[in-house]
């Protein structure tokens, strides 16, 4: 199973509501391990697992026991994404809120969410971070304040929220989540709901056309194709980090490990352009900065764990690599 993901718009929306907020940015990113430039990756996107640590620093910096919230006040609203495209070129919110949930992966690998119309009344659930069992208050609060802004935006400020579920326990100050979500409020719930008039699914969407909304359901499934085919590099790199130590390190036993034939391998990474010698050079360059930067290894003992044969071949791929010789590179690391 690859790594769960969620698409990078997440993040750098999140940065430009703390920058609004006055949060450090430099420091916090700092404490998370990753710099600026991480955030401008093309087709970004970032582990899953990270939301726990992400929002457990946000409010330690901060001091807000409520920063999922009110970040949620200060987040841009979502645009310039297919998902939103696919919502304005169908004709009601009915059918672009269908299409959307077809491609939840494009927001991310955890989303799991449904429409359920209940007669005169409908939810749809929203995707969580959780740390185990346990969800994140921070997370729910702060997607549940961009749904609501998201769906008012595509629909010229007609849709209203009746009320919301939450999953998390009740926090003190549940009149602060009321003002912020704009509806009344449950705490303790089975999942995170977001319940309104079934009505509302038959607004009419001004923007709607049908060559422009087949043209956005084609390139909606070309990323989503995207996504899928990226995930084998992911495996690749973990299956790397296996053998690298056993000298080992071949497309042939990489295809092994992945229970499929070297040829299909070879093709799959053709699909996506990039190659197995190339998967593998950026992770033994990866790897070897940060061992020559963060620890105190011995130069022969980093050609060990980067997989090489001998220093010499090491020096020359790292020399090619970085335009510096891993001595100096070290040196300038420190």
């Amino acid at each position: 199973m690859s790594e769960l993901k969620d698409a990078g718009v997440m993040i750098r929306l999140a940065v430009q509501a703390m920058v609004k907020a006055g949060v450090d940015i430099p420091l916090l990113l700092s404490k998370l391990g990753i710099d600026e430039t991480y955030l401008q990756t093309a087709h970004l996107r970032t582990p899953h697992n990270a939301q726990p640590l992400f929002w457990s620093l946000l409010e330690e910096q901060t001091g807000d026991p409520d920063i999922g919230l009110h970040l949620g006040e200060h987040l841009p609203t979502f645009k310039g994404q297919v998902i939103e495209y696919l919502f304005l070129s169908s004709p009601t919110f009915g059918e672009g809120l269908h299409r959307a949930l077809n491609y939840q992966r494009l927001i991310s690998d955890v989303a799991a969410s449904n429409l359920v119309v209940e007669s005169d009344i409908c939810y749809i659930q929203l995707i969580t971070a959780s740390v185990g069992s346990k969800s994140i208050r921070h997370f729910n609060e702060c997607f549940a304040q961009a749904t609501i802004d998201f769906f008012k935006s595509i629909t010229d400020d007609v849709f209203t929220p009746a009320y919301f579920e939450f999953d998390h326990e009740e926090p003190k100050n549940v009149d602060e989540v009321k003002r912020v979500l704009g509806c009344d409020v449950k705490f303790d719930c089975a999942e995170n709901r977001l319940y309104f008039d079934t009505a509302m699914l038959e607004i009419r969407s001004p923007h709607a056309e049908p060559e422009l909304l087949a043209l956005h359901e084609q390139f909606a499934s070309e990323q989503v194709a995207r996504i899928a085919k990226e995930d084998i590099v992911v495996q690749v790199n973990k299956i790397i980090a296996e053998l690298l130590d056993s000298g080992e390190v071949t497309l042939e036993s990489v295809a092994e490990r992945m229970e499929i034939k070297p040829r299909s391998l070879r093709t799959k990474l053709s699909d996506i352009d990039t190659n197995f010698n190339q998967i593998l050079a950026d992770f033994r360059y990866k790897l070897s900065r940060r061992l020559l930067a963060n620890t105190n290894e011995t130069i022969d003992e980093i050609v060990y764990l980067t997989g090489f044969s001998e220093p010499s071949t090491f020096y020359r791929a790292f020399k090619r690599w970085s335009g510096m010789t891993p001595i100096e590179y070290r040196k300038s690391k420190q």
